[in-house]
């Protein structure tokens, strides 16, 4: 046997004898010399090793080997980052980057990335200008708020109004708004971090406005209320008014800061959802402050938007921290197409891909299940596939305990379990996310993009 495999091993192709292909020679045009002998050379080392182990009794043609040398390459060249498709249903999929941008917001996005642009230029004055300024018209035409500022995330955000106005100094806030999100971002330490002290008032279940009155005192920063939209506390609670804590926090001269977390521009009622207050509510009950983020139910980019009195945000302009937390050409581009949708209510709905899902009613669902399960019939690939109803999720932390009516498309083969259809599809060319119930491979089709179903019967047809 040992003198077998190395008669097999004899007959390996030379590295040298390969270079000299035509087809590699083309290669030469986009790749060194010395890259393309690297890549031979790993593709005969793994030959070697699998006659060794018996996983292989023969050499293969040389033209398959030169096919394993292109599918090196394209491994080499494939980025880590990557599209998947998403098929499970929760529309903010922290995991799969959350809000996904329209196709004219990433165009535009693309001019601006890749050409230069006046970032922070003053067109009209022919100076230097601020980035800060592209966003200030149109967030205070949409909030009513005297004055804006833009960071990399809300967590950014917090950080940089509690560093600004409450370092030194306690801030008053509910222990039942004491919350923690994902990634380990607690609301404790992000306040103990930016210099301040926390003053605990009420209970987990109930805080009362007295709690809040009785805090107050000569080293109090600020009042500050967390919106809990990841949780909620039901049964026996109170929580204390948004426009009461404002008019304390005002009555002892303080800034009441809020952190909606996820902020809305429009009434998502409209979508079956429970209300929420939007941004300029938040506003007009009184804050003086709001942090929110633009990658959730905003439907933007990743960014920590803050919003309220002029006095206040002029304060963090000047903070050095704001340097640290700027954001770049490339989310200001995102975030200035997305907010010109909110101008009109109903094109945003028609044209921001996380209101568009959020839009769709189960009817609409189950038409367009149904349109997947044909397009796999007709593929002829080897599995059974049904549609069924399902319920899928919004995420991102927001509306942690309501759910949306959809349907799925299940997928099952005779040879296979559902655990391997999924890791095949995970990691198909390009990879499919999907859920599993009840041994079941399920695709939502509430974050499935009709575009992609090509892309998804290409994956199952591979499965077998």
């Amino acid at each position: 046997m040992k003198n077998e495999k190395q008669l097999i091993l004899s007959r390996i192709p030379k590295v040298d004898v390969l270079l000299e292909r035509p087809f590699m020679k083309r290669w030469e045009q986009t790749y060194s010399r010395n890259l393309i002998k690297v890549a031979i050379q790993q593709v005969l080392s793994r030959l070697r090793q699998e006659i060794l182990d018996g996983t292989c009794g023969t050499i293969p043609d040389e033209e398959v080997i030169e096919k394993n040398v292109i599918a090196y390459f394209q491994r080499r060249r494939q980025f880590h980052l990557q599209r998947v498709i998403n098929g499970t249903g929760t529309i903010l999929h922290t995991n799969l980057g959350r809000a996904v941008l329209g196709k004219e917001i990433s165009e535009h996005v693309a001019r601006i990335a890749s050409s230069y642009s006046n970032l922070e230029y003053d067109l009209e004055q022919a100076h230097r200008g601020s980035r800060y300024q592209h966003l200030q018209a149109i967030l205070k035409k949409l909030t009513g708020a005297e004055d804006v500022l833009v960071v990399n995330n809300n967590a950014a955000a917090v950080m940089l109004a509690l560093t600004t106005l409450i370092k030194g100094k306690e801030v008053i806030i509910s222990r039942g708004e004491l919350v923690e999100i994902g990634g380990f971002f607690r609301i404790p330490e992000v306040i103990e971090l930016s210099g301040g002290t926390i003053h605990e008032v009420g209970t987990t279940n109930k805080t009362h406005m007295e709690d809040y009155h009785r805090a107050i005192n000569e080293n109090t920063g600020a009042i500050m209320k967390v919106h809990t939209s990841n949780y909620r506390i039901i049964g026996f609670t109170e929580t204390a008014p948004a426009e009461k804590l404002a008019a304390l926090a005002h009555e002892h001269g303080l800034p009441f800061i809020n952190d909606l977390g996820s902020g809305l521009f429009i009434d998502m009622r409209r979508f079956g959802l429970p209300y929420e207050p939007t941004v300029s509510e938040s506003l007009n009950q009184g804050c003086d402050v709001v942090t929110f983020s633009g990658d959730k139910l905003l439907g933007g980019p990743q960014a920590g938007i803050i919003v309220g009195k002029k006095s206040y945000i002029e304060q963090m302009k000047k903070n050095q921290l704001l340097r640290a937390l700027r954001v770049d050409k490339m989310t200001l581009a995102a975030l200035e197409a997305t907010l010109q949708l909110y101008l009109d209510e109903d094109l945003a709905v028609r044209n921001i891909p996380v209101l568009q899902m959020l839009a769709q009613d189960q009817r609409t669902c189950m038409n367009k299940a149904e349109r997947l399960h044909q397009a796999l019939a007709d593929c002829g690939a080897p599995v059974r596939t049904s549609v069924e109803p399902c319920r899928d999720m919004v995420g991102g932390g927001s509306y942690p305990e309501y759910t949306l009516p959809g349907y799925v498309v299940t997928v099952e083969a005779a040879q296979l379990t559902a655990e391997e259809i999924e890791q095949q599809l995970r990691h198909s060319d390009v990879p499919v996310i999907c859920r599993i119930q009840k041994d079941k491979v399920c695709l939502s089709v509430r974050t499935i993009e009709e575009d992609d179903f090509a892309s998804i019967c290409e994956a199952v047809k591979k499965l077998l």
